[in-house]
């Protein structure tokens, strides 16, 4: 699992204190400062290595917009403002995404999912190697941080804003999108069968009409993707 270095800026101090508990949910996310002002901001920005900034647009001294104007090359970044009409500017600046507070933890997830893809594709630029391949992948649990082996893993259900992770050992849920989660497995080893619905390959022993059978388990799989499914499970 890549950290993804985040820092926050916002004067207010609830806006940061949210912020703060929905990337607790998130243990790829790790905050490297938490300030109520652009000038501290850049001389974090001067002093640390940021991945990922969220920043307010309508603060004292200097703007979020004239903030990020005045870095060379700037982190991923997604703008939090109270005011819809700085979206436009925003996404001149090529920023990830705009959230219009107050936003749910849902809608701060779709961002951040955004973020994730747009770093990975920085980290991977054409013609480099990729990473070496890890075997597992880490969430967080009743306010722990557990490690899940990608072998260990019969299916994956997803529950609006959370997902129950189904493995050997037993389920775990937390607060993660299906979404995140698939591009993180191996597409080799795992697949979406269905919009609520990610199942090991190899776990996988029966077709019973629309449902997958796994062990004592069954999973639904979709009308839309079982042509896909059947192919790629059953070979056929």
């Amino acid at each position: 699992m890549t950290t993804i270095k985040t820092l926050l800026v916002d004067d207010e101090f609830l806006a940061l204190n949210l912020l703060e508990n929905f990337i607790g949910n998130l243990p790829d996310l790790q905050i490297v400062g938490k300030v109520k002002s652009p000038m501290q901001a850049l001389d974090i920005l001067q002093k640390e290595e940021v991945d990922l900034l969220f920043l307010d647009i309508q603060m004292p001294t200097l703007s979020g917009n004239q903030l990020l104007r005045t870095l060379p090359r700037p982190p991923a970044t997604i703008f939090t403002t109270a005011y819809a009409e700085f979206a436009p500017e925003a996404f001149d600046l090529n920023a990830v995404d705009y959230l219009l507070k107050p936003f749910s933890f849902e809608r701060f997830l779709q961002a951040v999912n955004k973020a994730r893809e747009q770093l990975r594709s920085r980290r991977i630029a054409p013609g480099d190697a990729a990473p070496a391949e890890a075997d597992f992948f880490s969430v967080k649990v009743d306010g722990k941080v557990q490690r899940i082996r990608f072998d260990e893993i019969l299916f994956i259900e997803g529950l609006k804003e959370y997902v129950r992770i189904h493995t050997e050992a037993g389920r775990f849920v937390t607060l993660e999108s299906l979404q995140h989660l698939e591009q993180v497995l191996p597409e080799e080893k795992f697949m979406r069968v269905h919009k609520s619905y990610i199942v090991a390959v190899d776990r996988v022993r029966a077709l019973n009409g629309n449902l997958l059978e796994l062990g004592a388990q069954q999973v639904p799989i979709s009308r839309r993707r079982r042509e896909e499914v059947v192919a790629k499970i059953f070979g056929v």
